[in-house]
């Protein structure tokens, strides 16, 4: 199989303007598109932004509500997958979300999240219970997290036993925190033999300073590639052939002895 070139849109948009950020995300598409991605990775809650406190309800809809149909044109458009985050409705509950579309405009996956960042998340929303959420793109198993969920340890390593090959994590990294995504998600990679795509949001919002810093880590530990503080579109490639040979010489997943790991649950 041929790499999987995949652009990380690294952006805030603007909060609160959803006409605006699916505007944002249809030119970065198209760049994306431009540079031979077939996957293109938003932020948490891109589509009405991070810190919209009490607009919550308000903006928050269906799975298959009218922001996910815009991105499926956006991604029928261009001829690539997207992954973007937002704001779930389903009854009288509320989840912090992302839902990944393909180049078709079908719905891949969609995902909530299961562990909550501080108070105005755990105001707002309900946690998901499912842990590994998966689609297949292009032959490789993609899975799903946001942001804080990767940062459980126990999470990664569900996805690699259930053959994850690139995980998707849309995230809100803020100040002081930067070290998740320079130190914590190569980590996290090669401890668990796969690509990690982590995509942040930069800048102020509201009470919050985002840190950008998305990266793309291979499960040799190194970044392939990495954004800096401000607005960018950084793109990287998923091999398969060498994430085969990775784990064929990394004895991580091979040499684990699950018997002594009951008390951990």
């Amino acid at each position: 199989m041929p790499p999987l070139r995949t652009a990380l849109l690294q952006s805030s948009g603007r909060p609160g303007a959803v006409a605006e950020n699916l505007k944002a995300l249809d030119e970065a598409a198209a760049r994306a598109a431009g540079a031979g991605a077939r996957l293109l990775v938003a932020p948490e809650l891109f589509l009405t932004g991070y810190a919209i406190g009490d607009a919550v309800p308000e903006l928050a809809e269906p799975a298959d509500g009218p922001g996910a149909r815009a991105v499926a044109e956006i991604a029928v458009r261009h001829g690539l997958a997207v992954l973007y985050g937002y704001p779930e409705r389903d009854g009288d509950r509320i989840f912090n979300a992302s839902q990944l579309i393909g180049p078709d405009g079908a719905s891949l996956a969609n995902y909530r999240k299961t562990h909550l960042f501080g108070c105005f998340e755990q105001e707002w929303f309900t946690p998901g219970e499912r842990t590994v959420v998966q689609a297949d793109l292009d032959g490789l198993r993609i899975g799903l997290l946001i942001c804080y969920d990767v940062e459980f340890p126990e999470n990664v390593r569900a996805h690699a036993l259930a053959g994850t090959d690139l995980l998707l994590v849309p995230t809100a990294q803020m100040h002081p925190f930067q070290f998740v995504a320079e130190s914590v998600i190569p980590v996290r990679a090669f401890e668990s033999q796969m690509y990690v795509a982590y995509v942040n949001r930069t800048g102020p919002e509201g009470e919050f300073e985002f840190v950008g810093l998305s990266c793309l880590a291979g499960p040799d530990g190194t970044v392939r590639t990495r954004a800096g503080r401000g607005e960018e579109l950084v793109i990287g490639e998923v091999d398969p052939e060498f994430l085969a040979a990775s784990r064929t010489a990394n004895p991580y997943l091979r040499d684990r002895r699950p018997g002594l790991y009951g008390s951990l649950a």
